[in-house]
């Protein structure tokens, strides 16, 4: 019963506590950090399960985001008309081909989440196929990210470059300025990270995810009892690449932007930082530690901006080398050091009245040859 009881002690804290005790903008924020829980979702699934160091979670974060955002353009353009940046910087006065079928609502919300898991699985067959692990993929992750920076930033009339996609006013026909509106945003965004939590907590518990843990622990051992690990640590990334891209189409409408500055290498390394403080094995510890480094970055980066880079490097340094398993395990650790500590028998005084020769040891029993 501990974990029903906790989701209804989440849900309970997500949909009646917060919305009581936090106002409009300080909902607004939550909304944000829970998108960035929803990544931390798949990065214990893939990472702390499968082992798959991913930091190239931004780009499917950022696929799921200028997904929702180009169909929110469109139609806050309304119908035969080009998005406010495309008037300014597009040059041709038509809109690209590829534009056109985010003009479908289906289309934009199937894309959110389709999109970047058909790149995690073109990307991850690639990969794993070819037996690429370790510091190796994640090299590669990290170069998605770099590659899809430069993308976005180079094509400023169909992307927005550097400025992204901003100004993003309604949802599917609500307006975003309308804090009830706002309200009902953080309400779906909560919903869809406690459903997702349920689902990653059963896809855990299931045999699938018990041959997760076993491809991390011993990917050889698999092979040689007929499973493919390719297969199963590709299943793992590609779930958790939906998950960021559906993070990221919510991130849109909580925030009203998305731009190559949320996809880069820095926000991904951010995702992993959060998930490892909190314990990349717990599904719990990785959603509150995504949560908790978010703010974070909210309250101190304001007063140290130059300082808050390091200092998430040094978070994560300190939790890998120290405490691997996160704050989740910090009290289990602290058990197994305990249990561990030997301690001193108390030795029984003499008898009353014997000699002092009887609390010396028995002599060595020494067989010669």
């Amino acid at each position: 019963m501990r974990a029903p009881a906790a989701f209804a002690l989440a849900a309970a804290a997500l949909f009646a506590v917060a919305p009581l005790a936090l106002t409009d903008f300080r909902l607004s924020l939550l909304a944000k950090y829970l998108c960035y829980a929803i990544v931390a979702v798949g990065i214990c699934l893939a990472w702390g399960r499968g082992g798959l160091l991913t930091l190239g979670q931004g780009v499917f974060f950022g696929l799921g985001g200028y997904a929702m955002a180009m169909h929110l353009k469109l139609a806050d353009a309304g119908p035969g008309q080009l998005p406010d940046f495309m008037q300014l910087y597009g040059g041709t006065g038509t809109l690209p081909w590829w534009w056109k079928p985010f003009e479908n609502p289906v289309f934009a919300l199937a894309a959110t989440v389709l999109l970047p898991m058909a790149v995690a699985a073109l990307l991850g067959f690639l990969i794993f196929r070819r037996r690429v692990r370790g510091a190796y993929f994640a090299i590669l992750s990290q170069a998605l990210a770099v590659a899809m920076v430069i993308l976005l930033v180079g094509q400023q009339g169909t992307t927005g470059g550097t400025n992204g996609l901003t100004d993003i006013r309604g949802f599917f026909g609500y307006d975003l300025d309308d804090p009830v509106n706002q309200r009902t945003v953080y309400f779906l965004i909560a919903g869809v990270l406690l459903l997702l939590m349920a689902l990653a907590r059963q896809l855990i518990r299931s045999r699938y995810g018990e041959l997760l843990v076993a491809v991390r622990d011993s990917e050889e051992r698999v092979r040689f009892l007929g499973y493919d690990p390719a297969t199963v640590k590709l299943v793992a990334y590609v779930t958790a690449a939906g998950m960021a891209g559906l993070a990221g189409a919510l991130f849109v409408p909580a925030v009203g932007i998305i731009s190559p500055a949320l996809i880069g290498i820095v926000p991904s390394i951010q995702f992993v930082i959060g998930a490892a403080l909190g314990g990349r094995a717990s599904l719990v510890g990785s959603v509150l530690g995504a949560i908790a480094v978010a703010w974070a970055q909210t309250a101190l980066s304001e007063e140290f901006p130059a300082a808050w880079t390091y200092a998430q490097g040094l978070m994560f340094v300190l939790v890998i080398g120290f405490l691997p398993g996160g704050l989740a395990s910090l009290a289990g650790t602290l058990r197994r050091r305990r249990s561990r500590t030997p301690r001193a028998p108390d030795a029984p005084g003499p008898p009353e009245g014997a000699p002092a020769t009887a609390t010396a040891s028995a002599p060595r029993l020494e067989v010669t040859p």
